[in-house]
């Protein structure tokens, strides 16, 4: 059952329970504060209680301190709302009409349905007895006139999310590279999005080679999917999305342990991110052009599989000598950011789950953010910061491109046992036009996470696609 937001000035009759917000230390009149001292309910940040109230049931959900409250803390509180209170049928909330002062309404309410629909996620495809929901629908109550637009947006974001991570959960052995092209298909029309699917004829024609030799061991043909979003008005500029498909990752001949592939599933998370976002932009209406570009290949063993010591030439034209085949995130993306660059955007994001040195720099809720241009490394931090994701600004060392350095081609494509975020970020640079603002999010922590937290199940996050969607909202062209 998919859940339903709404908007109302008043709490509906037919809600089973209304979620209030409690600040730390400030009970409503009508609750015995002897018995919530003695549940330990101080409405602290996170915690979640359930009382009678002078009208009907009531959930009253801790924002912490009122002065300390941000937009996290009520996207939080949305998630705890539906999966605390996911018995009942039909819950009115009103928190995002009783906010301390200084907490935008129409940011919050966002927020707030975002995060009640990402706390609503589960994945039960695979489930042969999948549990029902009961709970169907949320009404966010307030008197504002603003906030309807917001709840709007702020569930089609988490739909974005959701649809994110439905790709990343879905297993490799069923979504192959053509399987995905599909679905990324359907999706385009549906929303009403230009899609251009190029199979492998359409691949080779385009002289594709890192996304052609990453594919020679797998028995699944590669595709490569383009998609563009028009704004119904001029458009003010014109972003580049680009997306890592690997839709599993056996690291090739350079294999993987058996602990080091149980999760790479989520290898394309990268481009998972950008169909979600994708798929929100005809309802976020951004008045910029916005065209994604998503290689899709597994990386597998077969008998023809490329081999460490072997070439390959890029779509630009330059020489790749492949040391290492479970590096094949950065050849695919070579020749993603070549086609993108050829078309001139105002600017490029790439995404993708690249490196787990990455991880060990930075966790695993952290992204890496690096890129040949300040303005647009600031501008793409506070899209992130803003929507609640966390990045963080990695350098691109000039002196570090010779550990890169090639002996008998243009570019090796690892770097050495050091800095590898670092020099993969080098790599990829080396495929953006010239003059052409540029970022890239290394997201191998942040897509996929080994346990529950307060806004992601276990699994795909589906994380990058608020970034995405408020980086094109945003978005102020940069001088290169």
């Amino acid at each position: 059952m998919a859940l339903t937001l709404t908007t109302a000035k008043s709490v509906p009759a037919g809600a089973k329970i209304t979620a209030v917000g409690v600040y730390h230390e400030a009970l409503p009149d009508y609750v015995d504060a002897d018995l919530m001292a003695a549940k330990g309910f101080t409405g602290a940040a996170g915690q979640y209680q359930t009382v009678a109230g002078p009208d009907g049931l009531v959930a009253m959900v801790g924002m912490g301190k009122a002065d300390e409250l941000t937009i996290d803390g009520v996207r939080e509180a949305g998630a705890k709302v539906v999966r605390s209170g996911n018995k009942h049928s039909h819950i009115a909330a009103t928190i995002v009409d009783d906010l301390p002062e200084g907490v935008d309404q129409v940011e919050a309410a966002q927020a707030f349905a975002e995060g009640a629909v990402m706390g609503a996620y589960s994945y039960t495809a695979q489930k042969s007895k999948p549990e029902k929901d009961t709970l169907g629908k949320v009404t966010v109550v307030t008197a504002a006139s603003k906030v309807a637009k917001a709840v709007t947006l702020g569930a089609a974001v988490a739909e974005g999310v959701s649809l994110a991570r439905d790709l990343v959960n879905e297993p490799g052995g069923s979504l192959t590279p053509p399987k995905f092209a599909t679905k990324v298909q359907r999706m385009a029309r549906s929303v009403g999005l230009k899609v251009k699917v190029m199979d492998k004829a359409a691949i080779e024609k385009a002289k594709l080679g890192g996304l052609l030799g990453v594919n020679q061991g797998s028995t699944h043909p590669a595709r490569f999917v383009e998609l563009t979003y028009e704004p119904e008005v001029k458009a003010k500029g014109t972003i580049a999305f680009v997306g890592k498909g690997i839709t599993f990752d056996a690291g090739g001949l350079s294999i993987k342990t058996g602990t080091g592939m149980m999760t790479m599933k989520c290898d394309m998370g990268g481009a998972a991110a950008v169909v979600g976002a994708m798929s929100v932009l005809p309802v976020s209406k951004p008045p910029v052009r916005v065209r994604a570009y998503l290689p899709m290949t597994d990386n597998m063993l077969g008998g023809d599989a490329i081999r460490p010591g072997d070439v390959v030439t890029l779509r630009n034209g330059k020489t790749m000598e492949i040391l290492n085949t479970d590096a094949e995130g950065r050849i695919v993306l070579a020749d993603a950011l070549s086609l993108a660059s050829e078309a001139k955007p105002d600017a490029i994001v790439d995404l993708a789950t690249l490196t787990g040195a990455c991880m060990v720099a930075l966790g695993p809720k952290i992204a890496g953010r690096m890129g040949n241009n300040d303005d647009w490394i600031t501008q793409v931090g506070n899209a992130a910061e803003n929507s609640g994701e966390r990045t963080w600004h990695l350098p691109l060392p000039a002196d570090y491109r010779k550990m890169v350095e090639s002996s008998v081609a243009d570019i090796k494509n690892i770097g050495g046992p050091y800095g590898g975020s670092l020099t993969a970020g080098l790599i990829l640079e080396e495929f953006v036009g010239e003059g052409i603002p540029w970022v890239h999010l290394d997201i191998a922590g942040p897509a996929f996470s080994d346990s529950s937290d307060k806004l992601h199940p276990k699994g795909g996050t589906g994380f990058g696609v608020r970034t995405l969607v408020r980086l094109a909202q945003d978005f102020k062209k940069v001088s290169s």
